[in-house]
């Protein structure tokens, strides 16, 4: 599946403010602008911009104004303030945030309109809404891609089925939401990455709580059996691939190497599990997850078992004989 990056604009912003109010902000200005991309999640302080020293400033970062800035800005004369204002405009910023509830200087407003850039004003002090906003960003531009597959908590352990079509990952999935289990996604996953080590599942909003079983149909998992039995995202610790048994196959037998399964750029571990005739396949993804905890938290049952067989062979080794001299 090709990786893609969601489309964020400052109208995303401010629908964040109807959802949550987040950032507490509002528009003042600019609303012409409320299209423009924010493409990067990284914030930006005008520093020395306001001065002059504006060719630094980076497209596609949102510009906050902090107590320092627009006190700046106050010791200038109006004509200094509007050609401060006017060349840092210039440097296709997708919005402008105030914050501390300051009030937006006239000539920001008016130079804000007619250059198209919208000015948002937060009552949050600037750390506050620098934290928040940047949060934000960094979930809503994050690397994304639609994986087949279902995702699942299966004993607080985010675990992906995964394996070619008619292979029976929702007839596993079923059976271990029966257990207790909860469903993520089925069929597919959204998965985008965090950080750099940490990639988190999510279903598409127009199939969430939803299943496709042959031979029933679309069921609705939260109807059938809760609210408990689904859960709205999950982080990706383990992927389970269900493959049909090969009888000429080598299947690992010992647990001693430890596969990945590549998602984004980040290493999962992966367990190839094979599907047959008369296999309980959901317990034994359910005793994977439980043995895949079991070494996150450093027990490894295989290495274990190989170091006592290495101890008891050491410790039984029979010494080497002496050479005896022939006195003959």
């Amino acid at each position: 599946m090709a990786v893609y990056a969601p489309h964020v604009t400052v109208a995303s912003l401010l629908g964040q403010r109807i959802a949550d109010d987040t950032l507490h902000a509002e528009l003042v200005a600019g609303r012409q602008g409320i299209d423009r991309a924010i493409t990067l999640a990284t914030i930006q302080k005008t520093g020395l911009a306001l001065a002059g020293f504006d060719s630094y400033l980076q497209p596609g970062r949102v510009l906050v104004f902090g107590n320092s800035e627009v006190s700046f800005l106050a010791t200038l004369d109006s004509a200094q303030r509007r050609e401060s204002l006017r060349r840092v405009m210039t440097h296709d910023i997708p919005c402008v945030l105030l914050t501390n509830a300051l009030p937006a200087p006239v000539e920001m407003c008016e130079e804000a309109d007619l250059a198209g850039v919208p000015v948002l004003c937060s009552t949050l002090p600037a750390p506050t809404a620098i934290a928040r906003i940047t949060f934000l960003l960094e979930d809503w531009l994050a690397p994304r891609e639609i994986v087949h597959g279902v995702l699942l908590d299966v004993l607080g352990l985010g675990v992906l089925l995964t394996g070619e079509s008619g292979i029976g990952k929702s007839e596993c999935a079923l059976d271990l939401i029966v257990r207790g289990q909860r469903l993520v996604a089925d069929d597919a996953v959204e998965v985008r990455r965090r950080a750099e080590s940490v990639v988190i599942g999510t279903a598409p909003e127009v199939t969430r709580h939803h299943m496709e079983l042959r031979g029933i149909g679309i069921v609705n998992v939260r109807d059938l059996f809760g609210v408990a039995s689904t859960r709205r995202s999950k982080r990706v610790e383990l992927v389970v691939q269900l493959e049909r048994w090969d009888v000429g196959a080598e299947y690992d037998r010992l647990g001693l190497d430890t596969p990945t399964y590549p998602l984004l750029g980040v290493p999962v571990p992966l367990v190839r599990m094979p599907v047959a005739p008369g296999r309980n396949v959901a317990m034994l993804v359910e005793v994977a997850a439980r043995h895949q905890l079991l070494r996150a938290r450093g027990r490894h049952a295989a290495r274990e078992l190989v170091d006592r067989f290495d101890r008891r062979l050491r410790d039984h080794e029979p010494e080497e004989p002496l050479d005896v001299e022939d006195d003959r």
